[in-house]
């Protein structure tokens, strides 16, 4: 009798421990930090600017996903808007068509020329070839993000496989995927091999190789790095007015690390503006205001320490509203951060 209670005492020890451990994580995963205090670099577009002078226009979506507009022309990277919640992650997941109907009305996007994927991650490729179907637009990426595309069923003349260094021209735009590599979690690497069939494993959604989208346009020119990775001299000779730099677990690395991703990237260009993306909690839905990760998972305010250090004085920091479209490039565009201002 006196084990039966030492075990009971003990099992209900264990259960206490257990029930703290969780309540703490699951507070972590709520430890967001104040997006109020970059208020400064939010950039919001004059009463004037529709109709106004030529520009090149650009929302932010949320993660990676980027419209870049000149009126006449609309392309999109990525076109996830799915945001699966942390418990459904432990499951299946798989396109919520109500929320991508949401994202597309919300950016006023009824048609594109092409979504171009970073990677094939699924807050990056997963919800692509809905976007695609929908706006008739093609679908271009690696053999993974093909192999997404079959696995939702879009017809193979709709997708185009990335050739790296080639551009695509798509009214005045020209784009080109350029090799990149994706910061070095070693989560969810490899090909997809087979067509993804969802719902599926978040973790099914395999990298399947990473590419920066340079954007070129009359009007000036963008570069989105969807991923704090980079190739070692892929973007050389290569000029960019703005980059868009993905931040997402750039708080976790080393000093060494982001002066190397920096110079490949920011630098490498000749970049004179750098904007932040794929900093949010992409676990919340777009429905509520943007997050930054938790604490326990990204040092946002580090990273952001590092950028206003980093960046000043020559080069402009700043960051855009969520789904609201910003003039970055021509005679129409907004200064970027206080370094233009």
């Amino acid at each position: 009798m006196r084990w039966r209670s030492l075990l009971i005492r003990v099992a209900g020890m264990v259960g206490l421990l257990l029930a703290a451990v969780a309540t703490w994580v699951v507070w972590r995963l709520n430890d967001h930090p104040d997006l109020g205090a970059y208020a400064d670099l939010v950039l919001a577009s004059p009463p004037a600017d529709e109709g106004g002078a030529p520009a090149v226009r650009v929302t932010f979506l949320g993660v990676s996903t980027v419209l870049v507009s000149d009126g006449e022309t609309a392309i999109l990277t990525d076109g996830f808007f799915s945001r699966p919640g942390k418990w459904a992650m432990l499951g299946r997941i798989a396109p919520d068509l109500d929320a991508i109907e949401r994202g597309l009305e919300l950016a006023g996007v009824d048609s594109l020329a092409a979504v171009f994927v970073v990677h094939s991650h699924y807050d990056h490729a997963m919800d692509a070839p809905e976007v695609a179907r929908r706006t008739g637009a093609a679908l271009v990426g690696s053999e993974s993000t093909r192999n997404v595309g079959r696995g939702a069923g879009l017809a193979e003349e709709r997708m185009r496989l990335a050739s790296a260094g080639t551009p695509v021209q798509l009214g005045a735009f020209t784009v080109t995927l350029l090799p990149a590599r994706h910061l070095p979690h070693g989560i969810a690497m490899g090909e997809i091999e087979t067509p993804l069939v969802p719902p599926v494993a978040a973790s099914d959604y395999k990298d399947g190789g990473s590419y920066s989208v340079l954007i070129e346009h009359p009007l000036g020119s963008l570069l989105v790095q969807g991923s704090a990775g980079w190739l070692d001299g892929a973007l050389a000779g290569r000029h960019a007015d703005v980059v868009l730099l993905g931040v997402g677990g750039l708080g976790g690395q080393d000093d060494a690390y982001r002066e190397a991703l920096y110079r490949e990237v920011v630098a490498a260009v000749g970049a004179r503006c750098v904007v932040p993306i794929h900093w949010d909690d992409f676990t919340l839905p777009f429905t509520e205001p943007l997050r930054p990760m938790p604490r326990l998972l990204d040092d946002f305010d580090g990273t952001m320490r590092w950028l206003r250090a980093r960046t000043a004085p020559g080069t402009g920091l700043a960051l855009l509203p969520f789904g609201r479209a910003i003039a970055l490039l021509g005679p129409g565009a907004v200064p970027c951060g206080p370094a233009e201002r």
